[in-house]
């Protein structure tokens, strides 16, 4: 079953969620939350949801970059931001224990903002201490895209959005970005923007 994703704007996104006891993840309400949020992922399609963007503030989202999702990108995309597959898999309760001092800064978007985009300031790589979908604790080592996913995730979980840490001249509409910047080094467009907004103020 396909789950109506939460838009900016609703108090949800906002809401500190919860954490889930072992007897929670166990039941059968919350497999089959993770259940349909893994189709409603997939369906948008994106690379995580997390449980307030459908309405509920729970501390669990589902991740997954396929191998299907990473096909149309140009390998040096690929390669700039780090981005492998991930297989799908569930974080409950999540902690970013260690992140790296190193940020990268790539255009991030989210399901709860359809249709914009914007530079996004993340640690490079960072520890994770969870629970997945048993009830099992995990620690996840991640860099690269993986990194940015967790984070942007357990943002959700925090009442965040990634707005909150967007470098703000660099927002734009999908439509947009793929007519003005789509294909051009982040530190070109940051740069681009920067010096039009000096000559406009100056």
């Amino acid at each position: 079953m396909r789950l109506k994703i939460a838009q900016v704007g609703e108090a949800v996104l906002r809401a500190q969620a919860r954490a889930l006891s072992p007897q929670e993840i166990a039941s059968i309400e919350i497999q089959q939350l993770i259940a349909h949020m893994k189709e409603t992922m997939r369906d948008a399609p994106g690379v995580g949801l997390a449980a307030p963007q459908v309405g509920l503030p729970l501390q669990l989202a589902v991740i997954e970059d396929s191998e299907e999702n990473l096909k149309p990108l140009p390998p040096e995309d690929l390669a700039e931001r780090e981005r492998r597959p991930v297989p799908f898999h569930v974080i409950i309760n999540p902690k970013i224990t260690t992140a790296s001092d190193r940020t990268v800064e790539f255009f991030e978007g989210c399901l709860s903002l359809a249709g914009f985009s914007a530079v996004v300031p993340r640690a490079h790589s960072v520890g994770v201490e969870c629970l997945d979908e048993l009830g099992q604790a995990r620690t996840i080592k991640a860099s690269g895209w993986y990194a940015r996913i967790l984070q942007h995730e357990i943002d959700h979980l925090n009442g965040g959005l990634y707005i909150d840490r967007m470098r703000s001249r660099t927002f734009s509409s999908l439509d947009n970005f793929s007519r003005f910047w789509k294909g051009k080094p982040v530190k070109e467009i940051q740069a681009q923007l920067e010096n039009e907004f000096s000559s406009t103020s100056g």
